[in-house]
């Protein structure tokens, strides 16, 4: 996890009257990625090396440093409530310079601790992020770039496989609220399951790799048919659900080999917070099912 994260927003926007060299159209050197706001683990990082042979002065102030013409980085981004982090680290004095979705520049030196920048997007637009990291005296160096969603105020909470899932964060996939009887019949979202916490964290009865966040959230009103969830994916999955009386359950392979089933034969009312785990560790597309039908 990342040291030294300023809450702020420390870019300014660049001058989008100069005319800049760098090509946005071009293939990232170090790849691209499609992240949907809750994605983990948290910060996604991609080693690279930073710096190239244009000036990034011309591109307008703040910009500075030395950077390459193609992007080092793209980031495919699905924005939602949270603020959005672009900084990079190194050993040597590095720039970010970062062409966001609305077609504006924005860059940064040394506001991310010492010598590494950071570009804070406190309300980000869904899109394409060109991402480029500079050198400050030229050159190149080894530089590792993250991509976050958390603040300062988010450090001491642990995220890696010695963490516990938070009921009280925002459903990554959304939420919606049922009444018994409710149509279509099942109800379907579709999602990235897995994530970085261990899921035998919850109970020794429990199994996978989940997320922080609960990737679905049910509010469901009872009456006399049972609730039944269920996960469905070409790869092993898990289930995991804290109910409205606060009790975790847990299934693995309960419905239709390798994909998971947690039945309520008599529901509460309430909130339902929802994982849907890897059984092997990493992510993978599934769906998650909400039926009343057996």
């Amino acid at each position: 996890m990342k040291t030294g994260f300023v809450a702020a927003l420390a870019a300014v926007l660049a001058s989008a009257t100069t005319a800049a060299a760098q090509d946005t159209s071009a293939r990232a050197t170090y790849g691209e990625v499609r992240l949907r706001s809750g994605f983990t683990p948290d910060p996604h990082s991609v080693r690279i090396t930073a710096g190239g042979s244009i000036d990034a002065s011309r591109i307008g102030s703040p910009c500075t440093g030395t950077i390459a013409n193609a992007p080092d980085y793209e980031v495919s981004y699905t924005a939602g409530s949270l603020p959005l982090y672009i900084y990079a680290q190194a050993d040597s004095d590095t720039t970010l310079v970062v062409n966001g979705p609305d077609g504006q520049w924005y860059c940064d030196d040394d506001s991310n601790g010492g010598l590494n920048p950071q570009v804070t997007f406190n309300s980000p637009r869904s899109g394409t992020y060109d991402i480029w990291v500079g050198r400050f005296g030229g050159g190149t160096t080894p530089a590792t770039l993250y991509i976050s969603e958390l603040a300062d105020d988010d450090s001491d909470r642990d995220y890696d496989n010695s963490g516990m899932p938070d009921a009280s964060l925002r459903a990554t996939y959304g939420e919606v609220s049922l009444r018994n009887g409710f149509t279509p019949d099942p109800h379907r979202v579709s999602l990235t399951a897995g994530g970085s916490v261990q899921a035998s964290n919850v109970s020794s009865s429990c199994s996978g790799s989940i997320a922080v966040a609960p990737d679905y959230q049910v509010t469901y009103t009872a009456g006399s048919r049972p609730l039944v969830f269920r996960s469905r994916s070409s790869t092993d999955t898990t289930l995991v659900i804290n109910g409205p009386d606060g009790q975790w359950s847990c299934n693995d392979d309960g419905w239709n080999n390798n994909n998971a089933e947690i039945r309520f034969d008599k529901p509460m009312s309430g909130v339902y917070d929802v994982w849907v785990g890897v059984y092997g560790g990493g992510t993978a597309r599934a769906d998650l099912l909400v039926t009343e039908i057996p």
